[in-house]
């Protein structure tokens, strides 16, 4: 039996559709998404915890309560937040109480809020290669920001106060790097 070009056009569009919205989290994909909820599957949940979702629910958002800067973003985004504008932890409690991995749980909460797997961690900064001086002052904040020292240049006014601030502090938080560039000056 023939189906009509109308109806066979109909036919493929509609599955083209259920393609696209069932689409797999491609590689680097939702990093951040996928990186909290493993942490929190691993850290948080027990058996006793999967059986109840408003359990998760509730021990989701008391994980929050310590996560900063992207991780905090998908917190905000996902609910788990006070001051979060949606709230969609329902789809993440759900699957996890079913012992779905973390991958497929942001699988579905990215067809519910696409922007969840925009978020992406910043790069990394090499301190043991970098040269501070040639660093911008947004990325120094956001070294001592990392460091949760973003009250130790108070009144930093130059970049050079910046760069001085964290060298005085790279020894506490990162001994390697500091090490690495004392050799370094060395020779």
């Amino acid at each position: 039996m023939r189906l009509p070009t109308t109806e066979a056009v109909l036919a493929v569009f509609l599955s083209l559709i259920v393609v696209s919205t069932c689409a797999k989290i491609k590689e680097g994909e939702c990093e951040v998404c996928v990186k909290v909820l493993g942490r929190f599957i691993t850290d948080v949940v027990t058996d006793d915890l999967k059986k109840d979702p408003k359990a998760i629910e509730e021990a989701f958002m008391d994980f929050c309560k310590n996560l900063r800067g992207k991780e905090e973003r998908f917190c905000y985004y996902i609910g788990g937040l006070k001051t979060s504008a949606t709230y969609i932890l329902g789809a993440m409690a759900k699957p996890i109480s079913w012992s779905m991995p973390a991958l497929k749980v942001c699988e579905k909460l990215k067809d519910k809020d696409p922007q969840i797997c925009d978020l992406k961690y910043d790069k990394q900064i090499d301190l043991s290669k970098v040269d501070l001086k040639k660093l911008k002052v947004k990325d120094l904040k956001k070294i001592l920001s990392d460091w949760n020292e973003d009250q130790a240049c108070k009144g930093c006014a130059e970049k050079s106060d910046f760069i001085r601030v964290v060298e005085e502090l790279m020894p506490k938080y990162a001994p390697e790097a500091h090490k690495a560039r004392q050799q370094k000056t060395e020779l």
